[in-house]
């Protein structure tokens, strides 16, 4: 089985199928503890490789290098990439989807913002003509061999949301995501305009969607649910808090006891796992 149709098969299960938000290898480390698949963040991305907001400033091949990085450490987990708006040309977005495939990516989240680009949940996101993102879309649909590909919507207009939903559910494309919805009803009524489609919800900390367990996701019948920057976040917080406390004890270290803190030790072993000698061929899925 390839990376993609494993995906498929995850998310066809009756259950809503968490992805989670990483930002760096070391995340992915520690989320690979709790979670089978990932998923890559652009406002992560951007935040931990450039420092930078998620605005349009990621490179593709600095992606595609992480996305290889990876997989290598990762052989079992699902991969789901930001692709934002295909880096603006079609031409380039058919080339990033192949070049990520290659690199084991189990599928890629393809928006239809138009630049200047906006995260899903930050106000004065613009998106390009219908037919216009269709033909991108449609490129990248005939480019990837077994990939999986999410159609995003950025709409925020209430009759063009619904209208780019209908239009996005007749493609090929696998999944759809409808950036930055609002409440529950609006969960429902896209659901209801895209029929049997797998539809995906993001939602991310002080964004714009309610904060839904995957209990309420499924009776929702989400079939995806990709949570965008818990590990982020919560990188901020700590880091902020440890550097707090250091300067508070006058630089002293905190003690680290058998069980309790992170020291050289629980790092180490923790990063050891990702050591690709370590995986035997049976852990990788076919490509």
């Amino acid at each position: 089985m390839t990376y993609g149709s494993a995906l498929r098969e995850e998310i066809s299960r009756p259950r809503t199928t968490p992805l989670i938000g990483i930002y760096d290898m070391y995340s992915a480390s520690i989320a690979a503890q709790h979670y089978g698949g990932f998923f890559v963040s652009g406002f992560g991305f951007a935040a931990s490789h450039y420092g930078l907001p998620d605005i349009g400033f990621i490179a593709w091949p600095d992606m595609v290098h992480f996305a290889e990085r990876l997989r290598l450490a990762f052989p079992r987990h699902h991969v789901l990439v930001d692709i934002d708006d295909g880096y603006v040309d079609p031409e380039v977005a058919c080339h990033v989807v192949q070049q990520l495939e290659r690199a084991g990516a189990s599928g890629v989240i393809l928006e239809d913002q138009q630049r200047p680009r906006r995260c899903g949940h930050a106000d004065g996101k613009q998106v390009l003509p219908l037919d216009e993102y269709l033909t991108k879309l449609n490129l990248v649909l005939e480019s990837r061999t077994d990939l999986l590909v999410v159609a995003r919507t950025d709409a925020t207009e209430e009759k063009e949301i619904l209208r780019r939903a209908a239009a996005l559910a007749e493609t090929d494309a696998d999944v759809v995501l409808v950036d930055g919805v609002r409440s529950i009803e609006w969960i429902s009524r896209i659901r209801a305009v895209i029929g049997d489609k797998p539809l995906l919800f993001n939602q991310i900390a002080g964004g714009k969607s309610p904060r839904l367990s995957l209990t309420e996701l499924t009776e929702l019948d989400v079939d995806v649910a990709i949570y965008s920057t818990p590990c982020l976040f919560a990188a901020h917080s700590a880091i902020d808090a440890a550097l707090a406390d250091l300067a508070f004890a006058d630089g002293r270290l905190p003690q680290v006891n058998e069980g309790a803190g992170i020291g050289v030790r629980e790092s180490t072993e923790l990063l050891e796992k990702n050591i690709s000698r370590h995986h035997s061929a049976r852990d990788a899925v076919s490509v």
